[in-house]
Parts: structure tokens; C-alpha cells; sequence
């Protein structure tokens, strides 16, 4: 091995190690990273530049700013506040409305924005209860994660794989994926009645209190929402149509973007702007380099020939090889990086006499989303949640969440398993 190559591994595990431990932010170990396969010329800097997909970080940066706009709105509070109306003040129905209000949310705004707009709305109506919050926000996180699955703009793996092969559309996403997340929520919904239900209990008296709750005046900004509205079914039309008209989906959500923002006037330009999380836009930028380094000295058209050569190049073995290991991987290690790395790997496949990558796409795609359940530290969503839970003083410990995070991933795996096998494979 080239000594370039040795490098080059040996930054990235070391990088990667530094993701895991979080003893330092992700983002600064990410650029710190890319930047060495730079500096220390594994890749020079026209190479790396050329590796950041702008496809990805517009699509990122386009739906933050939509998001973050429509939420100063106040419509997800309304939205979440009337279900649990609807569900008359009673714990188990709430619990249940605001998992399948999280998965569709996430399924259209990135499972991240959704539980940053669900999670203080729940510690409202649980407050209201009397209640413990555990077992709402355990649900939301796992549902978060199911919901993310089905789309292109669903959860950050969907987003890079789609970006990485232009031949998966939105609509694909949505013809290939959304099935299997609605098979997946259907199984968990009465998993999460039979496991929670004489655990958030309530009185009569205290559901009164949520049936006399007013929802629209959580509604801050009529007018401003009419405008996020308009603009988002115009976004979301433009990903369902955007392969016909040629664009890329991050020409659909910035034009998006700067639309909405061209409505509200300069005012909220610059609100809108700090709420992008460019943490998050720069942890990308610094994996997209750090891979770049394993790419460019040949190790990942290593690991593709030994992939292909431990399955023999057998479609249904390298499909479920892969559908497993990214769901047991993401389940301990951010799916994020994972899927950074797998990608290239599955498109040297496509060089070593695996004719058909589609169903490798859909395993990758279904074992990162659905992984990110396993543990706490599995998705970028829990964490968050997790963080959040602990500052309201209900911190949700790793063996807690572990212990009905980990059997409903299986569950889903499983369950995806058979759907690859049986859709695509026979």
C-alpha cells in the first residue's frame, strides 16, 4: 500500500474516533480532518473542492431557511396542540398522533428541524398532563428517524445519496422508500400503545386543562404563513417534477429559499440567515475532503473488490451485507460520515461486475436511516432530543433508550429485509 494511502486511513480513523468520542465538536474535527488531506497533499485543494457536493449543502441550506421561517410562524405549535385536542387530552393517543405528526414532518423538513419544532410543544402538553416525557420523546425520536426514511429530503443520507446518483429522484425516493417507512410505522404504532400505555397516565381534570388550550393563538403570523405555505407546496411540486425540468434539487429549495424570503422583505433575511445551521453545512464540507483522501489514493476501490469479493458479487448477499452493516454501524456511529464513506464504495461496485446498484442504494439508504434507532448516539435527531430532554431536567439515559431504541431497530431491519429481498431481488 502506497504510503499516501497508509496516510490517509490512518486520518481518517483517527478523525472518525474524534467524531465518536464528541470530546471535541464534531465540526472543527471534520475540517480539521479535510484540511490535513490537504495540507499534507494526499489531495490538493482544486481535488478536494471538486469533491464537496454543493448539491447537498444547497438542498441543506434552502429547506433551513424555509423551515426556520415557517416555524416563527407558529403553525407546528397549532399543528401539535390540536392534535392532542383531537386525541381528547388522553396521554396514549397524544403519544401516538404526535409519533405519526413527527414521522410526516420528518418525512418533508429533515427529522433534525421536526424534533426542534415538536419536542418543546410535547413538554407543554406533558407538563399540562402531569406526565412523564420520557415515553413521548422516545417515540418521537424513533419515529423521526422512520419518517426521514421515506424521502430524498428526509434525513441528511437520503439527501447525499440522492445527490450522488442523479438517477434517484425525488420521486423515486418516494416509490422506493415510503412504502417500507409506512409498513415500519404501522408495526411500531401498537409497540408503542402496548409498551407505554400504563405508564402515562392521567386524570379527567387535568384533560380538561388541554381540551380548553387554544391553538390558534399559537398562530403568531397569519399573513407570514399564507406566504410559507405557497412557497413550500411551490418547493415541494418542484422536487416531484424537478428531473423533468432539469434541475437539481438544491436549484429547487434555494430558488425556494430566496422566493419565500423575497415575500417577507429584507427584514427576515438576516434572521433567516443565522438560523442556518452552519455547523452542520461545514461538518459536511470537512467530510466530503476527508473522504475525498480515501478516494482519490484507491482504499475505498480496495474495499469495494474485498466487498464484492466476500459476497462473490451475488446481488442478494451484497444487498442485505450492506442493508446490515449500515444499520448495525449507524446504530453506534453517526450515519452521516458512514454514508460518506459507502457511498463511493458502492459506486466502485458498479465497476467490479455489480451490473444492478439500485437495490445496493436503497439497502444503504434504509439501513443508515433505520440504524440511527439502535442507540442514542445512532442519529444526529436523538442527540438533539436528548439534550433537549436534559435541559427541561428529564434526561433520557443510554441504557433507557437503548432498551426500546434497539429491539424496534431490529424489528425495522427485519421488516426491510424482506421488502429489498421480495421488491427487488427475486
Amino acid at each position: 500500500m502506497e504510503q499516501q494511502a497508509v496516510w490517509a486511513i490512518g486520518i481518517f480513523l483517527v478523525i472518525y474516533a474524534l467524531i465518536i468520542s464528541e470530546k471535541i465538536h464534531r465540526t472543527i474535527v471534520a475540517m480539521i480532518g479535510g484540511l490535513l488531506m490537504v495540507v499534507l497533499g494526499i489531495v490538493d485543494q482544486e481535488t478536494a473542492i471538486h469533491h464537496i457536493d454543493f448539491n447537498t449543502l444547497g438542498l441543506l441550506i434552502g429547506m433551513m431557511i424555509i423551515v426556520s421561517t415557517t416555524a416563527d410562524t407558529g403553525m407546528f405549535k397549532y399543528i401539535a396542540v390540536l392534535a392532542a385536542k383531537k386525541a381528547k387530552g388522553e396521554p396514549i393517543r397524544i403519544l401516538v398522533l404526535l409519533s405519526l405528526i413527527t414521522a410526516a414532518c420528518s418525512a418533508f423538513l429533515d427529522n433534525v428541524t421536526t424534533v426542534l419544532l415538536i419536542v418543546p410543544v410535547t413538554f407543554s402538553i406533558t407538563r399540562q398532563l402531569r406526565v412523564n416525557p420520557a415515553p413521548f420523546l422516545l417515540t418521537q425520536i424513533i419515529a423521526s428517524n422512520v419518517g426521514g426514511t421515506a424521502t430524498l429530503i428526509g434525513d441528511p443520507p437520503n439527501i447525499m445519496i440522492g445527490s450522488a446518483v442523479p438517477e434517484l429522484t425525488f420521486m423515486a425516493f418516494i416509490e422506493n422508500l415510503a412504502p417500507v417507512a409506512i409498513l415500519v410505522m404501522a408495526a411500531y404504532v401498537p409497540l408503542f400503545i402496548w409498551m407505554f400505555r400504563k405508564k402515562i397516565r392521567t386524570t379527567d381534570e387535568l384533560k380538561r386543562g388541554i381540551m380548553e388550550m387554544s391553538e390558534k393563538e399559537l398562530l403568531t403570523d397569519p399573513k407570514l404563513l399564507r406566504k410559507c405555505l405557497a412557497v413550500l407546496g411551490l418547493t415541494l411540486l418542484g422536487f416531484f417534477t424537478h428531473q423533468m425540468l432539469h434541475l437539481e434539487s438544491a436549484t429547487v429549495a434555494l430558488a425556494g429559499a430566496f422566493l419565500l424570503l423575497l415575500l417577507t422583505g429584507e427584514h427576515k433575511l438576516e434572521q433567516a440567515l443565522t438560523k442556518v445551521e452552519w455547523m452542520t453545512i461545514f461538518f459536511f464540507v470537512g467530510l466530503f475532503v476527508l473522504v475525498s483522501g480515501l478516494v482519490e489514493t484507491g482504499v475505498i476501490a480496495e474495499l469495494a473488490k474485498r466487498a464484492v469479493d466476500l459476497t462473490g458479487g451475488d446481488l442478494v448477499a451484497t444487498s442485505m451485507l450492506i442493508l446490515w452493516l449500515s444499520a448495525i454501524a449507524s446504530a453506534f456511529i453517526d450515519n452521516i460520515p458512514f454514508v460518506a464513506t459507502m457511498i463511493p464504495m458502492i459506486q466502485e461496485m458498479g465497476t467490479m461486475g455489480v451490473s444492478n446498484l439500485e437495490p445496493l442504494w436503497w439497502s444503504l439508504a434504509l439501513g443508515a436511516c433505520l440504524g440511527g434507532n439502535g442507540t442514542l448516539i445512532g442519529a444526529s435527531a436523538n442527540l438533539i432530543v436528548a439534550g433537549m430532554a436534559g435541559k427541561e431536567g428529564h434526561p433520557i439515559r443510554f441504557v433507557q433508550y437503548l432498551k426500546v431504541g434497539l429491539p424496534l431497530m431490529l424489528l425495522s431491519v427485519v421488516i426491510a429485509s424482506v421488502y429489498v429481498y421480495l421488491r427487488y431481488l427475486i
